[in-house]
Formats: structure tokens, sequence, C-alpha cells
């Protein structure tokens, strides 16, 4: 049988404003991950001005890992845009709902805006029962104690009809969320002919030497890619 050709992936981690500590850890993370499974190759930078048609076109997948605030001029915002429309995945963790915050396109990308969150604590994420199946939860299920920041949107998820929830948070083991009782922390959806998969978690170093988290990002880079046996 022939071995797979691995996919190219590129890893932007550029910041204006408030920057993660944890985007080293996270950069790693992905970079191991694709040394063990020897599934796709990583390229990481934080230099928008590679956002070009050409340059965008040698991947299949872009993570945006922590990209807060306006990180990309017009030019680069239409060349992602150009990506996601010839069929590239996005993975957006974290901070990357809080990129481009006047920007109407790049929020539906994300599939909602990041708000505020409250003061990270320990709290239950929750499957969504009917996507539990889904092929990039079909192997982790929720999860007990997690600590993260819980973060609120400018909208409630649940209003983006194209979005389809995979975790979500109990907001009554946590404090702070305006959200009410349904309170999504990670979706999927096809978008304008791409892929998109976003976690709102992964705040703290701890998150990307964790299994339960890791195996999301990997299964979310391989659905964004393709690489799915089923939707």
């Amino acid at each position: 049988m022939e071995t797979q050709k691995p996919f190219d992936v590129l890893v932007f981690s550029k910041t204006c404003g408030y920057r993660h500590d944890s985007i080293p850890a996270g950069v790693a993370s992905l970079q191991c991950l694709a040394e063990q499974t020897s599934q796709f190759i990583v390229t990481a930078s934080e230099d928008a001005s590679t956002f070009t048609f050409d340059n965008l076109s040698n991947y299949a997948v872009i993570i945006l890992l922590q990209t807060i605030g306006d990180i990309f001029t017009q030019d680069q915002l239409d060349a992602l845009k150009q990506f996601v429309r010839d069929g590239g995945g996005v993975v957006a963790i974290h901070g990357a709902a809080a990129g481009m915050p006047n920007d109407a396109w790049y929020e539906n990308l994300i599939g909602a805006h990041f708000d505020q969150h409250p003061p990270h604590e320990p709290g239950i994420v929750l499957v969504e029962d009917m996507n539990q199946d889904h092929f990039i939860m079909n192997c982790c299920g929720g999860r007990e104690s997690w600590t993260d920041e819980f973060y609120n949107f400018t909208s409630h998820p649940r209003g983006n009809s194209n979005l389809k929830v995979l975790l979500r948070g109990d907001p009554k083991s946590f404090e702070g969320g305006k959200h009410g009782d349904d309170h999504p922390l990670a979706w999927c959806q096809e978008f304008e002919g791409g892929r998109v998969f976003f976690t709102a978690l992964g705040h703290f170093d701890e998150a990307y030497s964790d299994e339960w988290f890791i195996e999301q990002m990997k299964r979310g880079i391989l659905w964004a890619a393709r690489k799915d046996n089923k939707g």
C-alpha cells in the first residue's frame, strides 16, 4: 500500500496587543505532533507578509494560534479568503477568536468573536451529544475538570446556524459565563468552500502537553485537510 505524502501546515501566531505566554508551547506541540504522526509538515511563522495567494497555495491547513488583534492588512486577509474559497482548511485556537476585531468576514470564519472571559478556573467540558461521533470528537469525549479561560463571545455561537458545536462548558461548574445554560466552546463548519475547526480552549502551556487536547488538535487538522473518513 502506498504511503500517503504528508501535507503542509502553516502555524501562524502573530499578535497585535495581548500575547499569550503559551504560544511557544503551542508551536512546539504542533511540531512534535507532526513528527510523531508523519501525516503533515509544520512551518511556523509570525510574518504576515507570507499571506499571499501564491504562498498560501502551498498549504493544506493554516493554524491560527492565538492570533490576537489586527494581524492582517487587507491584501493579506484577501489572500486568506482566497485560500479558504479554494478549499483550504483553517484550525483556530483560543485567542484566534480575538483576531481582526473589526472584520465581519474573519468573525464568520472563526464562527463567533471573543468578547471577554472570567478569571480562569477549573470547569466541566461536555461533549455535544449529537456530534460526539464527528471525526474530530469520536475519540475524545468531554472532560470532568479542565482549567482554562471560558470565553464569552459577542454573540451566542448557537445563533450562527452554520456551526456544528462539538464541546460546551457546563456553566454550573464555573463562574462568569454569559451564554446561559448553553456555553459552546468548540465547533467546526464548512465555510465558503473550506473547512474550519475552532476551539476556545488552550490558554495555558499545560494544554499543549495534554493528550485529550492534543488529540483534538490533531483530528481537527486532519478534518480541515479533508483527511477524515467522514464529516
